[in-house]
């Protein structure tokens, strides 16, 4: 059992495909990664722009958009891209964070948004708008927000979440306010049309086009430590203030929030998809913040494919056609407390049978302190049953 379990967890050898080095200063944002500690390292940038760099930079004017309709065969039209752009361009925003320092005025920050409702609720990013001081979340100072129309408004930070990186921002207005509409991640490929919009260096009304390049590359991928997080690839040209922005399919729907990008590489940029996002808003309405369960366990997703290997390894590994594997389980942790072992095999999580950690993830939803029923199987083809109550994660982990 040792065995296979030694040759399922990951390498942190030479192999491993990303390693973070070092967190660079907060006004530029930089998370730097690399695959040989010895080599050249590669900046992460959380999109988020230092006035100071960008310089004076004049406001670009709208630009109309052609018809272009499609062609009869079913082809994409030659302005798909442009007409997609123009459904969601009037609601993108770009939010400036004013600081005053002895009297004078100075901008901190800049990042974009998406109005997603006509009250005036605006998607961004948590690290454009706020700052945290241990596990306190201040404001980084007054906000305006700049319409693609020129109108502006100051915003107020309502809900945010440092750990997903999303945050919403609110604004009044008297007269009606644009709108984009949320689409859904989950129906993604590799390989489909996606557009990113918003302000990268103070140029506002900026739009970038490249396809997605993966649907769930995990945080762990990019060296990213804490809970476990998803991000869309992409190959959008994003850059510094394009943060909090929306990544929009060619139905002109959001389907993420542009996030990061590894700097100094091509085509390597990150989105949280929408999906997750919306179940991040239901519970800033449900509960004014989210709320994680922690169980204290690592998994992994099996498939016929690691499990045909897993019993070439260890004979003893038990007869599954998928699960959730469990190389480790974390001292004193509410799974630890219940029996779980490693090397056990989830095949059920509150009485539903299980495949994904996805799954696993969406059962608990914010079910903290009530226990959840567990049959796991173990060496041997034991089946046991286990139950767990979750715990409320801490956020610094």
């Amino acid at each position: 059992m040792d065995h296979f379990l030694r040759k399922a967890s990951f390498s942190s050898g030479s192999k491993s495909i990303v390693r973070i080095i070092a967190i660079g200063a907060a006004s530029a944002g930089l998370l730097y990664l690399s695959n040989n500690p010895d080599s050249r390292k590669f900046p992460l940038f959380l999109s988020r722009v230092d006035p100071a760099l960008a310089g004076d930079v004049a406001k670009g004017a709208p630009v109309a958009v052609g018809d272009g309709g499609k062609p009869s065969c079913g082809c994409l039209g030659r302005d798909f891209i442009a007409n997609a752009a123009a459904k969601v361009a009037p609601a993108v925003v770009n939010l400036s964070v004013q600081q005053d320092l002895y009297g004078f005025t100075t901008v901190r920050s800049m990042c974009s948004g998406t109005i997603i409702d006509a009250d005036g609720t605006i998607l961004t990013c948590a690290h454009g708008v706020v700052d945290s001081q241990g596990r306190q979340l201040t404001t980084k100072g007054k906000i305006d927000v700049t319409l693609q129309d020129g109108r502006t408004f100051e915003g107020t930070v309502i809900n945010s979440d440092l750990h997903s990186d999303i945050a919403i921002v609110k604004i009044k207005s008297k007269t009606p306010l644009p709108t984009a509409k949320l689409g859904s991640s989950s129906k993604l490929r590799p390989g489909d049309w996606v557009i990113a919009m918003g302000t990268p260096l103070s140029l506002q009304n900026t739009v970038t086009a490249g396809i997605v390049s993966c649907v769930d590359r995990k945080s762990s991928d990019l060296g990213l430590g804490g809970m476990r997080r998803e991000y869309l690839q992409t190959d959008c040209a994003i850059n510094a203030g394009n943060s909090g922005g929306p990544l929009v399919n060619i139905d002109g729907e959001i389907v993420g929030v542009n996030i990061m990008k590894v700097a100094a590489a091509d085509g390597l940029s990150f989105s949280i998809p929408i999906d997750s996002v919306s179940k991040i808003i239901e519970h800033f309405k449900k509960s004014g913040r989210v709320i994680r369960p922690w169980l204290g366990l690592k998994m992994l997703d099996l498939n016929e494919l690691i499990i045909s290997q897993l019993k070439e390894r260890d004979a003893k590994f038990p007869e599954v056609e998928k699960g959730i594997l469990v190389p480790m389980v974390t001292p004193g942790s509410p799974a630890d407390r219940a029996g779980f072992h490693p090397g056990d095999v989830v095949i059920e999580f509150d009485g539903k049978p299980v495949q994904s950690i996805k799954e696993i993830v969406e059962i608990m939803d914010d079910r903290i302190g009530k226990p959840l029923n567990v049959v796991v199987k173990r060496a041997n083809n034991e089946v046991v049953k286990l139950t767990v109550i979750p715990e409320e994660a801490n956020p610094d982990m």
